[in-house]
């Protein structure tokens, strides 16, 4: 795998960014609060303060348990949804002060890939409609050159130019993925999310969607953030690894570093979960204790509820990421 130097400037960089979801109540739940039930207003915390920057050419692989806020970050890179707080800049502009059409590049450059193929394509519209209507929309490509474009496009994920008159219901899942991985690609972007991108995929299938990524970013010098909680993907095609807990990254370093020798408990408990071949005698054990609820999350540290190392002061103080070893940060007490 090429080697990308990460001392370039950020293409993409994450400053102190939350995000909230506040469940207000209805009528019923408003006139019961009045009559005294003592009901409020339920706040999900769902990503909590993330600071991360990805270099040009990166390929950063974001992991954590389900329901660790991955995804929301992800959508919110790609513009999807807005940050509570904090900021997302590309090439050091903060998208939502941007406007006209450096508001349309940093739309472009930045592309989602979804999760389920089945759902994140529209099923009314022909394949060469899902890929070609954006870049004809926004001035990419002239109606006149949409077939031939399209055509272009498709080739490059390795399908058939000659099924884009069909729908989405007609292909594969593997196929449909490469039509959204096409669609990403129309409006020729810098940046993709790809959240979970080939979770939804059967194994034979995968190792060909992964192999596509990698071709893909070699030809158009694409950046990555690829959202997984395969670590067994994560490691074999990222450069940097970002590790989430419920909403925070308690660890992040060089992926071969990461995997020989994790420094945060939490890193240690699911990289210990990754099945290997000369540990084929040694007893499973899951981590102990359930995900806490982000409506209600942990005082000081997150993980310590869960963590076989906790002591005083991780349910007292929120700790820091800091720098343990060069391209290498940790949040846990035992650092200090």
């Amino acid at each position: 795998m090429t080697d990308h130097a990460t001392s370039a400037a950020p293409l993409i960089e994450i400053k102190g960014v939350s995000k909230r979801f506040v469940k207000r109540l209805d009528f019923a739940g408003k006139l019961a609060r009045r009559l005294g039930a003592g009901l409020e207003e339920e706040t999900v915390h769902a990503v909590d303060g993330v600071d991360l920057s990805i270099a040009q050419g990166e390929v950063v692989g974001l992991v954590g348990e389900s329901g660790c806020g991955k995804s929301t970050l992800g959508r919110m890179v790609a513009g999807i949804m807005p940050p509570s707080d904090g900021a997302i800049l590309y090439k050091g502009r903060d998208i939502a002060s941007l406007s006209g059409d450096d508001k349309l590049e940093a739309t472009f450059a930045v592309q989602m890939i979804f999760q389920d193929p089945f759902s994140s394509l529209n099923p009314r519209m022909r394949v060469e409609d899902i890929i070609g209507e954006a870049p004809v929309v926004h001035g990419l490509v002239s109606s006149r050159n949409k077939s031939d474009y399209v055509d272009e496009v498709l080739t490059k994920v390795g399908l058939d130019p000659e099924l884009k008159r069909r729908y989405p219901h007609q292909f594969s899942g593997g196929q449909r993925q490469r039509i959204g991985i096409a669609r990403a690609l129309a409006v020729k972007p810098k940046f993709l999310v790809c959240d979970e991108a080939i979770a939804a995929l059967d194994v034979s299938i995968q190792a060909q969607v992964i192999n596509l990524f990698m071709d893909l970013r070699e030809e158009f010098d694409l950046t990555y953030l690829f959202i997984s909680h395969d670590l067994s993907v994560v490691e074999h095609i990222s450069e940097r690894v970002v590790i989430m807990y419920l909403g925070r990254v308690v660890e992040a370093a060089q992926a071969d570093a990461l995997f020989a020798a994790p420094n945060h408990p939490y890193a240690q408990a699911l990289l210990s979960e990754v099945p290997r071949l000369d540990q084929r005698k040694r007893d499973f054990q899951p981590i102990k204790g359930e995900i806490p609820s982000p409506l209600d999350p942990p005082p000081g540290c997150h993980f310590h509820p869960r963590c076989p190392q906790a002591f005083e002061a991780c349910s007292a103080a929120r700790p820091l990421l800091k720098t343990i070893a060069p391209d290498r940060i940790s949040a846990c007490h035992l650092n200090d």
